[in-house]
């Protein structure tokens, strides 16, 4: 379902602001949004037993919760307040956290901190659900889709279904360095002015640790827009870049061009497996989250057939704890569904227990999950200030409540620790660890 491809054609279609406690699934496009537009057909019973699990679950929080006009109950933390009780219920009993999310993108329900609310309910995932219900998670958990594996033309698919999007979107909320992963600040809270230089020296010390300099051949796996490939290249280095994303490569090309780097820098359209050479030292940033599981021992067996023995390779990874990790590996999530399709989080335990059969090492690990809550807040924040700007690039107001609670979802998410980022060396022979860590 390529439900989060947008209509250029209906530009400017959505620009009033969402009034959510007024309008549902009426301003809902069902043709591009048909899940969103026809709600869960739940049962009433199911509906009713859901509606006393979440309601029991919600009590016991740190929330504010107004049921349609029912008075609030809850004596503190951030206001859920649902405006259609008997939609968000249901379409929960039906689908879950799926459910969940698509009914805030109907407008059923808001937050007056959408992240306060979110991190709440992220701080205590596992133990909302009461114990004997989470052994029948295999009754009502959705699997992912076969579609959505990454083969070679599965990958491309899921990749041009984020990446493809648009330049102009992505270019309303990234900084100047068109970075799209997290930045390493160097204070915390942080300005939107601070971002560019956070995300050069989260690339610099990738760099640093991959031991790129002059006449290094390095290769690049997924381009971006191109900012480490550029950084690399002024370094003196010779880059290979690949990526599956058209617009990416498109851009990515032109600023390297205008940068005086082209003749140093070849950015293909190209899946990782079809890469060919061999190389110094590998980068690749918050990629390995879009191989999926299958895939690992491919990736890992990859990079060390491209590696010349001494090569070292410096991976920036979104990750997550092992058993979270295995709890979920095959469970299909509303981000699976409308923003990385084919995705896995990996844990660090299972990067090394792919990794080592390829010969590849660990030889540094350090994690900075709170720049990345700093990243996304400036993004979201940014993203959030302009609606008119996204409607008239053709993104309607689903879309946009989609964005931001994708952007709030994910900052939550590394707000209540159950997701971190992290900067790992692989060698593929044993070296000495490098001192000092992330600061």
């Amino acid at each position: 379902m390529k439900t989060s491809v947008p209509d250029r054609t209906a530009a400017g279609s959505a620009l009033a602001p969402y009034a959510a406690h007024t309008t549902t699934r009426e301003r809902v496009d069902a043709a591009k949004w048909p899940d969103v537009a026809r709600g869960s057909r739940g049962s009433a019973g199911r509906t009713a037993v859901t509606r006393l699990i979440v309601q029991r679950a919600l009590a016991s929080l740190p929330l504010r919760i107004a049921l349609g006009d029912a008075p609030v109950t809850g004596a503190e933390g951030p206001l859920l307040r649902v405006h259609d009780p008997d939609a968000f219920f249901r379409r929960i009993g039906t689908d879950g956290l799926i459910g969940f999310g698509e009914s805030y993108m109907a407008g059923e329900w808001d937050a007056d901190e959408l992240v306060g609310a979110l991190t709440v309910l992220a701080s205590r995932l596992s133990s909302l659900v009461p114990r004997p219900l989470q052994r029948l998670r295999g009754a009502w958990a959705q699997r992912r889709p076969r579609g959505q594996r990454n083969t070679l033309e599965g990958a491309r698919e899921n990749i041009h279904r984020h990446y493809d999007l648009s330049n102009d979107l992505f270019a309303l909320f990234l900084d100047r360095t068109m970075t799209y992963s997290s930045a390493l600040f160097r204070k915390r809270p942080a300005a939107w002015s601070d971002l560019a230089d956070a995300q050069h020296r989260k690339i610099d010390r990738l760099l640093d640790l991959a031991g790129v300099g002059a006449g290094t051949r390095l290769l690049e796996i997924g381009t971006g827009w191109g900012e480490l490939a550029l950084r690399a290249a002024a370094r003196g280095a010779r880059v290979v870049s690949v990526t599956l994303s058209q617009e990416q490569r498109e851009l990515a090309m032109t600023r390297l061009a205008q940068a005086g780097y082209a003749d140093r820098v070849s950015v293909e359209l190209c899946d990782y497996r079809q890469v060919t050479g061999a190389y110094d030292a590998v980068v690749s940033v918050e990629m390995i989250e879009a191989v999926g599981e299958d895939y690992w021992p491919v990736y890992f067996d990859t990079l060390e057939r491209l590696l010349v023995p001494g090569g070292r390779i410096a991976l920036q990874a979104i990750t997550m704890s092992h058993d979270r990790m295995r709890a979920t590996r095959t469970t299909y999530t509303w981000i699976h569904k409308y923003i990385f399709p084919g995705g896995l989080i990996p844990s660090v335990q299972a990067i090394e227990e792919s990794a080592a059969p390829a010969g590849l090492r660990v030889e540094e690990n350090d994690g900075f999950g709170g720049h990345y809550a700093e990243t996304l807040r400036l993004w979201r924040d940014r993203f959030t200030a302009q609606p008119a700007t996204v409607g008239a690039l053709g993104f309607d107001v689903v879309f946009r409540r989609m964005w931001e609670f994708y952007l709030a979802y994910c900052e939550a998410g590394f707000r209540a620790g159950y997701l971190d980022v992290r900067q790992l060396l692989l060698t593929k022979a044993a070296t000495t660890a490098r001192d000092g860590g992330l600061r």
